[in-house]
């Protein structure tokens, strides 16, 4: 096993060295940068920015270097201080204003992950042992409405239903009485009041995605010859499943658990934006569309790394679970 963590470390390493440079490399793709959008920005409002003004701002964030300049002083700063750059559009650091939405995002997205499991894989299984009964095709109807409703539209539906149900405030995490006040009861109920909409929509998707998945295993492996050797020795039906084929069919589960990682820091960005929610999804679609390329680069860099630290750790549970992983080579 510590022959195969340290050769996935190895993996690692320069993975995230390529990663960072190809973050770095997809917010410049759009032509011009930030202050050519101030400008255009500034001119259609009939405003105007003086050329050695404009020219002092570039040489002043760096815009002018060449790329590879700008990059080795954005990504030194993050490896030796922490630092991923001052924000353009909001003149302050980059991990402060990451830092705000942190906290929301990581609760929306961790709330999000256990509704998925908590339901997925137990209709999952259901639907493989209930095959062609009115339990499987049940899931599985919900499972592809689930899939076919686009996220927007069902948040605008559920947001719609809390308005006119429930009283509650249309967009954002809290009520307008609890924007700014002080952490409490009553603004921690609130917030979980509105949380329940972002976090049924966000989980609908992937619900129906392990669902679909889960079934397929367990179907694949209910048929075995080693499942009607266990029958035939008369063990109870419910440990016979739980031993044997569920086991061996949450192995694409686990190999893929990791991937949830990134979405527990970026959450739903349409969903995010669509109700207004105080999380990082809507701040990195702003400073894409500004070109803020410092606080951009942030986002999408955290959001890569934690992509390759989630299939390191899919990667070190399936070998766990799995001995035939760590032993393939061999």
């Amino acid at each position: 096993m510590l022959r195969f963590t340290l050769y996935r470390v190895l993996h690692v390493i320069p993975t995230l060295i390529i990663i960072s440079i190809i973050s770095f490399f997809i917010i410049q793709l759009p032509p011009g940068d930030f202050l050519t959008t101030q400008v255009a920005r500034m001119e259609a409002q009939g405003e105007s920015l003086d050329p050695a003004q404009l020219e002092a701002l570039r040489q002043r964030y760096g815009i002018g270097d060449p790329f590879w300049v700008q990059y080795w002083k954005w990504i030194s700063n993050i490896v030796l201080h922490g630092d991923f750059g001052l924000s353009f559009q909001y003149q302050r650091p980059v991990s402060d204003l990451i830092g705000e939405r942190l906290g929301l995002t990581v609760l929306l997205g961790v709330t999000t992950l256990v509704l998925t499991w908590a339901i997925a894989l137990p209709a999952g299984v259901v639907s493989a042992i209930q095959q062609h009964k009115p339990a499987d095709y049940a899931i599985s109807i919900l499972g592809f409405v689930a899939l076919a409703v686009p996220n927007f539209l069902a948040a605008l539906a559920l947001a719609y239903i809390g308005f006119r149900f429930f009283g509650q405030s249309v967009g954002g995490l809290f009520s307008a009485e609890y924007v700014n006040a002080p952490w409490s009861l009553g603004r921690v109920l609130d917030l979980f009041g509105h949380l329940w909409i972002p976090v049924v929509v966000i989980a609908l998707a992937g619900t129906a995605g392990i669902i679909r998945t889960t079934r397929a295993n367990m179907l694949d492996e209910l048929h075995k010859p080693y499942v009607t050797t266990a029958r035939a020795k008369g063990l109870p039906e419910g440990r016979i499943i739980r031993k044997y084929p569920l086991r061996i069919a949450l192995n694409p589960f686990v190999s893929t658990a990791g991937w949830n990682i990134p979405s527990i820091f970026d959450g739903e960005v349409i969903v995010a934006t669509v109700l207004a929610l105080g999380t990082t999804g809507p701040l990195l679609l702003a400073s894409l569309r500004s070109q803020d390329m410092y606080l951009a680069g942030g986002i999408i860099l955290i959001i890569a790394v934690l992509t390759v630290i989630g299939t390191f750790i899919s990667d070190l549970l399936l070998a766990a679970v799995d001995p035939r992983v760590r032993f393939g080579k061999a």
